[in-house]
């Protein structure tokens, strides 16, 4: 008969565990910032961390699948923070994603394309996914400029150079570039729309960031006098030459 209740006191005791954590997982509640990110795609992410957490009660666990799994690269992520607060029996999840700035073609020395990218501020170059998602959000309606590169120059990084220029140029600029190109020579190319007319800047291979400066200047002072010159050569970084249609 002893035996009996004791068995019938595990049994019930391990029945309340098993309720008490049930229940303890459905009361825990969580937010989630999207902060610039495809709110869809990141909502999923959310809810398949909560499900993580909820096996353990554990943000140790939830970490652990974030790098296991690789769903910062997943899902686009430049940054995430995971808090919980036990009190209030809260997690909070923020995420931030990077800002888009070219459609990106990388070429073959022979014209064919190789693949397609795009570059966002952080100097990275994601899957065209990324740019698909945050359009069906419409939080991205502009046109993305294009920037053309040789497969050749990929390993040489021009690629983050070049959005380091784009970032510390700021969006009024940003807004009037259509193309960028860089050549087989490394010499980079930017293709301006001025009031829709455009106009061809030719920096060379060398002192990108000054030469850009010199280029944002001329291109404000000229917008004043609502002209644009059709070429303006920057290759010597001592002068700029510029040229008006006739």
């Amino acid at each position: 008969m002893k035996l009996l209740i004791s068995f019938l006191i595990l049994l019930l005791s391990i029945n309340v565990h098993a309720i008490s954590k049930k229940y303890y997982a459905h009361k825990v509640q969580y937010r989630t910032f999207f902060g610039s990110c495809p709110s869809k795609a990141v909502g999923r992410l959310a809810l398949t961390l909560m499900k993580e957490f909820e096996k353990e009660n554990s943000l140790l666990s939830v970490k652990k699948k974030i790098v296991d799994d690789k769903l910062i690269d997943k899902y686009f992520l430049s940054s995430y923070k995971v808090n919980y607060s036990p009190a209030k029996k809260m997690i909070k999840f923020h995420f931030e994603c990077p800002k888009p700035l070219l459609k990106v073609q990388i070429y073959k020395e022979n014209g064919d394309e190789f693949y397609t990218a795009i570059l966002v501020d952080s100097g990275e170059l994601l899957d065209p996914t990324y740019e698909v998602l945050l359009r069906s959000e419409k939080k991205l309606s502009k046109e993305l400029p294009h920037l053309a590169l040789p497969a050749e120059k990929m390993n040489a990084n021009y690629h983050k150079e070049i959005a380091s220029l784009l970032n510390k140029l700021g969006p009024k600029f940003e807004n009037r570039i259509s193309e960028i190109i860089l050549n087989d020579k490394a010499e980079l190319t930017i293709i301006l729309s001025v009031g829709r007319k455009p106009s061809s800047a030719f920096l060379g291979t060398d002192f990108w960031d000054e030469k850009a400066t010199k280029l944002q200047k001329i291109v404000e002072y000229m917008s004043t006098k609502n002209s644009i010159p059709s070429v303006i050569n920057l290759t010597n970084s001592k002068k700029a030459v510029v040229k008006f249609k006739k």
